[in-house]
């Protein structure tokens, strides 16, 4: 451990029992790593979340280092191998909430920024690290808030890197240069209670929901375009009843989930979808919550180094992909930065024993390290 400073912060971190949205001390690790190399921190504290921007530099381009310290909750504690909170290492692998979501990205690129560092004490342009313990929670007083602030010092990141856990099958393999929208919906349909023997008295909202539902479900939305699949929607929850089975309830509810490409609009989404239910529900409620805009990075300097900087480290050449979740890529991208993401493997991620091969934290903190040089070296 004491060859490798990425798996010793890593260690440190894991340790760290920072269920969203508690940082639980790892600003504090963070803090006393990054100021002995200059950083300046900044307080964006907010909601009882702790974020933090640390930066060095104050010319162009301004290169952003992102990442969560929250983490989800471990669940039942006694099926772990291990304690989830304690890094326990067995067969090359790390184990430990947190391990690939996303501590091991934070550790390996305040690595990274050392070694970057010490090659380059007044480097051409700024480094700093947007850090959060707001992610896997309602993600509305980490990231977002700070680019918020951001915004308002007229501070705007040219380049971000968020640590996320990308790769698929191996390091590198895959990097998210964006993400598709996510638009929710809490659907209410109401009908009449009444006896189910007595059908003339009723009106069923079940047998309503469904039909909107498969309806919804069988729309075609989109076609996609070269870096997004089609928009998708999915019905994630459907509840009703009055727990008799002699009784139609009175009302039945459907939580449901749009994930969309640039070629839809979450007001187009809305007004499509309440067309549809309209035309079988007379009387309904619906819902709608933004969690996030689809964003994709154009190909340029930031793609163009993250795909030297992983062939130079791995040999592979990366797919870039728009695939999975949401991530807070999202608030970012917003402000005209190039943004990619590019972290361990994620296999394990919000699972009981989620964990990190220890062979690839030196490599994910040189491929880091690799984008770094080559976007400061990048002609302006």
């Amino acid at each position: 451990m004491a060859d490798d400073p990425t798996r010793a912060l890593l260690e440190r971190l894991i340790a760290c029992r920072s269920v969203t949205p508690d940082d639980a001390g790892c600003c504090d690790i963070l803090a006393a790593e990054l100021a002995p190399l200059g950083f300046q921190a900044t307080v964006f504290d907010a909601g009882g979340v702790r974020n933090r921007w640390f930066r060095i530099g104050d010319r162009a381009p301004l290169f952003v280092f992102a990442g969560h310290t929250d983490v989800v909750p471990p669940g039942p504690e006694e099926r772990w191998t291990s304690p989830p909170f304690t890094p326990t290492e067995r067969d090359g692998v790390l184990y430990g909430r947190g391990a690939a979501d996303m501590k091991s990205g934070i550790s390996a690129m305040v690595t990274a920024v050392r070694r970057y560092l010490a090659d380059h004490p007044d480097p051409p342009g700024s480094i700093a690290f947007l850090i959060t313990s707001d992610e896997e929670g309602v993600a509305t007083h980490g990231t977002r808030h700070v680019m918020r602030e951001l915004f308002a010092l007229d501070v705007h990141p040219d380049f971000a890197i968020v640590g996320e856990a990308s790769s698929v099958e191996q390091l590198g393999d895959r990097v998210m240069i964006g993400r598709r929208g996510s638009l929710n919906l809490r659907l209410r349909v109401d009908g009449r209670q009444g006896h189910v023997a007595y059908p003339h008295r009723v009106d069923n909202p079940i047998h309503r929901i469904s039909r909107t539902l498969a309806a919804l479900a069988d729309e075609e939305w989109d076609g996609g375009d070269a870096d997004f699949p089609p928009t998708s929607f999915q019905v994630s929850n459907v509840n009703a009843g009055t727990g008799a089975n002699n009784v139609v309830p009175g009302s039945a509810e459907a939580l449901c989930n749009f994930r969309y490409n640039p070629l839809s609009s979450a007001d187009s989404l809305r007004t499509r979808a309440e067309a549809i239910i309209a035309r079988h529900c007379p009387h309904y409620e619906a819902e709608w919550q933004l969690s996030g805009e689809p964003f994709a990075t154009a190909r340029g300097v930031l793609s163009k180094a993250a795909d030297a900087a992983i062939c130079d480290v791995t040999g592979l050449t990366p797919e870039f992909s728009t695939a999975g979740g949401t991530s807070d890529a999202r608030f970012i991208a917003p402000a005209g930065a190039q943004v990619v993401e590019i972290g361990p493997i994620n296999a394990s991620i919000h699972q009981i024993d989620e964990h990190v091969r220890i062979a690839d934290l030196d490599p994910l903190a040189r491929i880091y390290e690799g984008v770094l040089r080559r976007v400061m070296a990048a002609p302006a």
